[in-house]
């Protein structure tokens, strides 16, 4: 069988088996084994094992639970509670400034959790009662929250970078720092869309509502934030420095902050410190499985030639590079759509990759506008996971009223998008700074 005919079989049955509700690590197996037990024979099914822990050899992959950890660990406390309170007594005399300080708590917190999820619940359990108290419209304040959200993946530390550099063999540090002015402009992109919105919709309510405080209020929550994000600032100072790997740099991260989540917030108990173990290893062993399994979806492909075929045949299209990246951006939207972040970067980036950089495109600012992509999906239907995190900490606001409101959030998205394609340097500048140039333009 023609290797395009039967990759369109291979996706049609992966779509099939996901869409029923099979978890996506199992369901990348199941459509492996199948595909290369029915063209290479039983006696291939051999092989997979070698391969799932294979790809799990690699010493990067440590960083993972290691950065989960610190994300679960400021996540069990009022590090983000603290946070948004910290921002709305220093910027309450800003004009729109309860706004600005739900999207600056979400970024600082997305920093400091690297999930979105975490983050959309930390900051919206108080930030959306607070914006729906002063007048602001719904639509604003449940999707400024579930859009915040999603810079999880972006801001560095950012485990779905480590995801796609050990994908693409890219550096994780150029990662991260690709990240940062990307995030920054989504962060602003959101602010300028959420402050227009507030005042097209005649919110007047804010100032009437508006607390004054002093200055000894202000600084007195301070000593409950500042220590968890000087741990962020020092990770991303010594991995840049080039004093570790990124691996080596999580692990006393992780430590300090569960140190710091037990003196600050006085986590002495064994049944709080026990739940952030459990819940960092069930999303560390989730997050490898899926890895592990997309290794072999990966060995599976290449082993039937579909992904030599599919390289060469969008090569040969006679279209030109900015074309071709808008089809790959559909692609990617549409996949964004239906599966996870990690698991998108897994099956798709290895492939895409070799066509971008032929293409001419820098890998690194490829990994941003792809990461961008995924963020629409978190915030997009039929998955939406922070669509349904914040219908679950705002009930009675209707998922139709956040999916309504988050709309606009998914165009600053897109705009962010275009207006990187119009200045790539916008990813590129600070990692080149930083680091130097990239060799081999990788």
């Amino acid at each position: 069988m023609d290797p395009l005919t039967l990759g369109a079989f291979v996706a049609i049955a992966t779509v099939l088996i996901l869409v029923a509700g099979i978890p996506v690590a199992v369901g990348l197996l199941i459509t492996a084994s199948a595909f290369i037990a029915i063209f290479d024979g039983p006696g291939a099914l051999e092989e997979l094992p070698y391969k799932f822990f294979s790809q799990l050899d690699n010493f990067a992959l440590l960083s993972i639970p290691m950065f989960v950890i610190m994300g679960a660990a400021i996540a069990s406390t009022r590090a983000g509670a603290d946070l948004y309170e910290a921002l709305e007594r220093w910027l309450t005399r800003v004009p729109g400034g309860l706004v600005i300080s739900n999207l600056g708590a979400c970024a600082l917190f997305a920093a400091m959790s690297g999930s979105s999820p975490a983050t959309c619940a930390a900051i919206g359990k108080m930030g959306i009662p607070e914006m729906r108290r002063r007048g602001f419209p719904d639509g604003v304040a449940a999707g400024s929250i579930a859009a915040g959200g999603t810079l999880g993946i972006l801001i560095p530390p950012s485990v779905t970078m480590i995801v796609y550099g050990i994908a693409t063999d890219t550096s994780i540090g150029r990662l991260f720092l690709a990240g940062v002015l990307p995030g920054l402009l989504l962060v602003g992109l959101f602010m300028v869309w959420s402050l227009y919105a507030t005042w097209a919709a005649g919110q007047g309510g804010e100032a009437l509502t508006r607390r004054i405080y002093s200055r000894a209020e202000k600084f007195e929550v301070l000593p409950r934030v500042l220590p968890f994000l000087a741990i962020i600032l020092a990770v991303l100072f010594v991995l840049y420095g080039g004093v570790a790997t990124p691996s080596e740099t999580a692990a006393p991260g992780a430590l300090l902050c569960v140190l710091f989540a037990v003196v600050i917030y006085r986590m002495y108990s064994f049944t709080a410190i026990w739940g952030v173990l459990r819940d960092s290893t069930r999303e560390s062993v989730m997050i490898l499985f899926i890895i592990g399994a997309a290794g072999v979806y990966s060995y599976m492909l290449s082993s039937l030639f579909i992904t030599q075929e599919i390289a060469a045949w969008i090569g040969s299209l006679e279209i030109g590079r900015w074309w071709l990246m808008g089809v790959i951006n559909l692609f990617l939207l549409v996949a964004g759509f239906f599966l996870p972040p990690v698991a998108v970067i897994l099956m798709a980036a290895p492939i895409l990759l070799p066509i971008v950089t032929t293409a001419g495109f820098d890998p690194y600012w490829f990994a941003v506008v792809l990461t961008i992509n995924m963020e629409i999906g978190l915030i997009s239907p039929p998955v939406g996971l922070n669509l349904y995190v914040i219908n679950g900490i705002a009930p009675d606001i209707s998922l139709r009223t956040i999916l309504v409101g988050s709309v606009p959030y998914v165009l600053c998205m897109v705009l962010a998008i275009v207006i990187l394609c119009a200045f790539p340097g916008l990813a590129t500048w600070l990692p080149d700074l930083v680091m130097g140039p990239a060799i081999g333009g990788i």
